[in-house]
């Protein structure tokens, strides 16, 4: 007689049945960045024949320390269009980059037309 050979694996676990519960996450979060938008500014001023009027200021491209020229557009209006704005900056109006608009800074908002009479 032969002896029969016993099974000497183990025997495999036992699947079970519970699920693992599903991790959450917390809910997704949208960043609300600022929208950037053209502003166009016009100033209505008659700065005198070979004068010119520049913006010095605090937002997109502006400085306090040096002027953008602003664009001749009729004898008595000038322009000039900033990009890239997304909250309201300050500004101020120079003669030849050199005397400064009477009064206070200029509070614009970005995305729309403004126009001021700035005072010499």
């Amino acid at each position: 007689m032969k002896k029969s050979k016993k099974n000497t694996k183990a025997p495999a676990p036992a699947k079970s049945t519970v699920k693992a519960p599903k991790k959450t996450s917390a809910p997704a979060v949208k960043k609300t960045a600022s929208k950037t938008v053209t502003t166009f500014i016009t100033a209505q001023i008659d700065v005198g024949f070979g004068n010119s009027l520049y913006i010095r200021g605090e937002g997109p491209g502006l400085s306090w320390g040096k002027g953008l020229l602003m664009t001749c557009v009729s004898d008595n209006r000038w322009a000039i269009t900033l990009p890239q704005a997304s909250q309201p900056f300050l500004c101020k109006f120079l003669l030849n980059d050199l005397i400064w608009s009477n009064g206070a800074d200029y509070v614009l908002p970005p995305g729309r037309n403004a126009s001021v009479v700035p005072m010499f």
